[in-house]
């Protein structure tokens, strides 16, 4: 994990078998919202919002896909620990 005074960045790795779909992404957009933090997801050509379900659906991201994490406000580091801990459950799917 990067960090400066007010930036976090991160990169989780797609782990359940459905990779970024609708639910997930839905799921992102709600842990990021719970947060004051302004955090993007981006692959390696793009960059989203984590509140967009649209744009992450478009990143069009499959399981063993490195996505990162960039943050930036006060709670930065506390809502991408909480992104990173949800992709690493694979979002609670079986």
């Amino acid at each position: 994990m990067i960090s400066t005074q007010d930036a976090v960045h991160r990169v989780a790795i797609l782990v359940n078998q459905r990779g970024l779909h609708a639910r997930a992404a839905a799921l992102i957009a709600g842990v990021a919202g719970q947060f004051e933090a302004e955090v993007t997801i981006a692959n390696t050509a793009e960059q989203v919002s984590a509140l967009s379900i649209t744009g992450m659906l478009m990143l069009g991201a499959s399981i063993g896909t490195e996505l990162q994490f960039n943050a930036r406000e006060f709670d930065a580091k506390d809502a991408v620990d909480a992104l990173v801990r949800l992709f690493e459950s694979g979002f609670e799917e079986e």
